[in-house]
């Protein structure tokens, strides 16, 4: 890691599109693979994916890509030698040919690094092992084993012979729901669904105990559980109002001192409010603007609806845009289907010091323009692209494969699924250059493209298997430096 000081100390995010120079991930582990149907739904995962085609074929690029833009040294010149390794030891955290990179690291290098000390090890191994209720055979079993190697039986659940000592954690793969970086503070979720708790312990010790947030324990923001939960009738508890949830993929930083908060069937309006009066209290931002959206599936964060390309390019899906502009209403069936589609649709905009006194938006387009132009100053017009094109019936389809979730390595430059075509032949329309990751990383090693020079580009990561994850580039990052 950089010496305190240095142009990549620290960890800060003020915005969706800033260059980004250091994130969190987390590769596929084996766990992805023990999911069961019978299961599938208990785990929260969507359904039964091939991991070795989502490891090799499809999330290796995204790696690659993103240490082409992030830390050359690590691959430039060397593909063809991390392609032709059998083993994928490059992509291993604790392996001696591990790439290692301080900028694009994964969450299991950083937890196999804690569990070298030996109080971290027995703090933690304690606490998983507390609300996992594995017998005291089991935690004399993971005493004996080496720091990386317990690091991916905290994840996968798996020993090294395959026993499986409980649960994958196969969401780990989605690093955003984990915490964000709001300014130079770090809020961590509170999960809706008990299966993605042990996520929150191992993200927990990684962010107070690991030597890259050193000094930052007082600019952890943990959300206080809600005392009232307990003391409720269970059908009462599940109330937005006794909740106390949230997760990443409802938070966006989109400029210095605004902070968007989605209120969906993950991240309660109990626990946005928390957030808030501890914001403010801290004086981290200045505003806050809640989006409740629609309790459905198909959207489950706000990051699944709509996420920045540049300062005043947003894609996102047309029928939840202008859903209380009756001049977009074409006629009497376009009308009740749309208002019975979004009637818990709702935008609240907070700020400092006139919390009482909220500000309501009527659409999302007119709250992403506002953001635009007057909290990123933008002269340019405001663009938006939309899921399908903004075609029947592929805007919803290609949502549902993360048409709107894309990840923006800089200004104009974002990484995205190529199965969504109609949304592709959107970009283009918009004069953006769309491109493979294959392809990229062939021009880059022969020195026809440079990431320090493009621009306006979409970069496609193959997605038959991350698709169905349901979950795209956005939701599998957790950035921590932008400038």
């Amino acid at each position: 890691m950089e010496a305190p000081g240095s142009p990549l100390s620290g960890i800060k995010v003020s915005s969706e599109t800033g260059l980004l120079k250091r994130l969190l991930i987390h590769s596929p582990d084996k766990g992805l693979g023990k999911v069961v149907p019978s299961k599938a739904q208990d785990w929260l995962f969507e359904d039964i994916v091939h991991l070795d085609t989502m490891r090799r074929d499809e999330y290796d690029y995204y790696v690659k890509i993103l240490l082409y833009f992030l830390d050359p040294e690590k691959v430039a010149g060397k593909i063809k030698q991390i392609d032709s390794d059998a083993s994928r030891s490059f992509y291993i955290p604790g392996h001696k040919n591990y790439f290692d990179s301080d900028r694009v690291i994964d969450i299991q290098n950083l937890l196999g690094q804690i569990l070298t000390e030996e109080q971290v090890r027995i703090k933690l191994t304690a606490a998983i092992c507390g609300i996992e209720r594995c017998s005291y055979q089991i935690q004399q079993e993971l005493e004996t084993y080496e720091a990386h190697e317990l690091a991916k039986i905290f994840i996968s659940g798996s020993c090294p012979d395959k026993r499986m000592l409980f649960a994958p954690l196969p969401n780990l793969i989605f690093m955003r729901d984990i915490g964000i970086v709001i300014n130079d503070h770090i809020l961590l979720n509170k999960p809706a669904k008990s299966a993605r708790t042990r996520e929150s312990i191992l993200a927990q010790f990684v962010f107070f105990y690991h030597p890259l947030f050193a000094g930052m324990k007082e600019k952890v923001i943990e959300i206080p559980d809600n005392e009232r939960h307990f003391l409720l009738p269970d059908e009462e508890k599940a109330n937005d109002h006794n909740r106390c949830t949230l997760e990443g993929g409802d938070v966006m930083m989109v400029a210095p001192s605004h902070l968007l908060i989605g209120c969906s069937e993950r991240t309660s309006v109990y626990a946005a409010q928390q957030v808030m009066n501890i914001l403010f209290e801290k004086n981290v931002v200045d505003k806050i603007t809640l989006i409740k959206i629609p309790k459905k599936r198909d959207y489950m964060h706000i990051d699944t609806i709509f996420t920045q390309v540049r300062k005043n390019t947003w894609v996102l899906l047309a029928s939840l845009a202008r859903t209380g502009d009756n001049a977009k209403l074409k006629d009497a069936l376009h009308y009740f289907a749309a208002k019975e589609a979004n009637q818990e649709f709702r935008i609240l905009k907070f700020t400092k010091g006139r919390e009482q006194q909220p500000t309501e938006i009527e659409n999302l387009e007119d709250l992403l323009a506002d953001i635009s132009k007057n909290d990123l100053g933008c002269e340019e017009a405001v663009q938006f692209i939309y899921s399908g094109n903004n075609e029947f019936p592929y805007g919803e389809r290609e949502q549902w494969t993360d048409s709107c979730n894309l990840l923006a390595i800089k200004d104009g430059v974002v990484i995205g699924y190529d199965r969504n075509d109609k949304t592709l032949e959107a970009f283009k329309s918009h004069g953006y250059a769309v491109i493979s990751a294959k392809e990229l990383i062939a021009k880059f090693e022969c020195g026809e493209l440079s990431p320090v020079n493009i621009s306006d580009t979409f970069i496609t990561l193959p997605s038959a298997e991350l698709s169905r994850a349901r979950g795209g580039s956005h939701c599998m990052s957790m950035p921590l430096l932008r400038v």
